[in-house]
């Protein structure tokens, strides 16, 4: 399996890309897995509401064009699903029973994600009702992505 994190923004916190490459190097043995990061659109601070669209549409199509179309897409949205890691391992086991190889997560900019990204998504997940950082939120896709895989494997680290 293919696992992919598009992301929004460059990653600059050390301690940050330091968590996030240990899981990876973890993720080795049970995928290949990768992270793209896409320029972030620079926007002043106060925003029209059109102005904000136009922003996450630049954005969008930064993250779209990284998109393969047999790719299945999960995008985090706060009105998206909420599943435990075991609901979400199950998940991610039944997309590969069915014969995707490859499964995107995208991360959208400080604004969120374009209406493009979202309907381009097969899942919109949610990790709750509280809103992170989304350079912290790749940390912790990245450690539930490995949680789940030892899940699916039945190796003890979940409890």
């Amino acid at each position: 399996m293919n696992i992919t994190i598009i992301s929004v923004g460059k990653l600059k916190e050390k301690y940050l890309k330091q968590g996030i490459e240990e899981y990876a190097k973890r993720l080795t043995k049970y995928c290949k897995f990768n992270v793209v990061e896409v320029p972030d659109e620079k926007a002043p601070e106060n925003l029209s509401a059109a102005e904000m669209i136009q922003v996450k549409e630049k954005e969008g199509e930064r993250i779209l064009a990284k998109v393969k179309d047999q790719d299945y897409i999960f995008a985090l949205a706060i009105n998206g699903t909420q599943y435990s890691s075991e609901g979400m391992a199950q998940q991610i086991d039944k997309i590969g029973i069915s014969g995707k190889s490859s499964i995107v997560f995208i991360i959208g900019g400080s604004l969120g994600l374009s209406d493009e990204v979202l309907h381009k998504s097969n899942q919109l997940i949610s990790f709750g009702k509280l809103t992170y950082p989304h350079q912290l939120m790749k940390l912790v896709l990245v450690e539930q992505i490995y949680r789940i895989y030892r899940i699916i494997h039945g190796h003890a680290y979940h409890k």
